[in-house]
């Protein structure tokens, strides 16, 4: 058999990740880096992928590169796609993690605001993974596109009021799934991670409604995005070949009770 832990390496692994700035996409590419990657740090904020590209280049000696994108547009994203085959040759893996929220009550909310959630979750989740496919299935080579799901696919956020975004995120598993299915012939893998609460940098202000997450967590904590990255290196990687289709919970047992 095997050394098992050389089947989590991504040595030679080319690719993107989306909302890689911050959060959970930041703390994604620090373990993709680690294991051997190199990739596009993909971010609407253009001054922030450089920032966090240039740090983790110079700390670990690696070529990361950065581009601004709002993955809700099909010409950005194109021309994401492309840059990353200029820089890299190749695209082995994609990483779709950008995700967007709002609190607008149903009954007051706008339907333009409403929609830019499902623009950005979903139909950016699904741009980015055609864009990826296409070159993965015209180079001939094996690749593994995960997404950012969530468990509010599952469950129904409270006292937040988010059905846009439990709606997107749905939409995103099921998403996985059909991509799974048709991209199965071309020895493309395609999977999802739904995280529960995590402590980023969005929800550091929101003092009451953490505290009622935590209450309601059985692990009586929040994640940080380290617990979350594990599941991402383990879906990009030969570790986890024979999985497609695949929904990772990582909620610290939320949706358990």
């Amino acid at each position: 058999m095997q050394d098992i832990m050389q089947k989590f390496r991504l040595d030679g692994k080319k690719g993107f990740i989306t909302g890689a700035a911050q959060g959970i996409g930041k703390a994604i590419a620090e373990a993709f880096i680690q294991a051997g990657a190199e990739f596009a740090i993909v971010d609407v904020n253009q001054d922030k992928a450089n920032e966090v590209a240039q740090a983790f280049s110079k700390q670990y000696g690696c070529d990361i590169m950065a581009y601004g994108c709002d993955v809700s547009d099909p010409a950005q994203v194109d021309a994401m796609a492309k840059a990353v085959v200029e820089k890299y040759g190749v695209i082995d893996f994609a990483v779709n993690n950008v995700g967007i929220v709002n609190f607008y009550p149903v009954e007051s909310v706008k339907p333009e605001d409403w929609k830019r959630v499902i623009d950005v979750n979903l139909f950016g989740t699904f741009l980015c993974a055609q864009a990826a496919a296409k070159v993965m299935i015209a180079q001939n080579r094996p690749g593994s596109i995960v997404n950012m799901a969530s468990m509010s696919a599952r469950i129904i956020n409270t006292p937040q009021t988010t059905s846009s975004y439990c709606t997107s995120k749905a939409a995103v598993v099921h998403l996985t799934r059909s991509l799974a299915v048709e991209l199965a012939k071309y020895n493309i893998r395609v999977n999802c991670v739904s995280p529960g609460y995590v402590a980023t940098e969005v929800v550091t202000d929101w003092t009451d409604e953490v505290q009622g997450w935590i209450d309601r967590t059985p692990q009586k904590r929040m994640g940080t995005p380290e617990d979350i990255a594990g599941a991402y290196l383990y879906l990009a990687s030969e570790a986890s070949r024979y999985a497609t289709g695949t929904e990772l919970l990582i909620d610290g047992g939320y949706t358990a009770i």
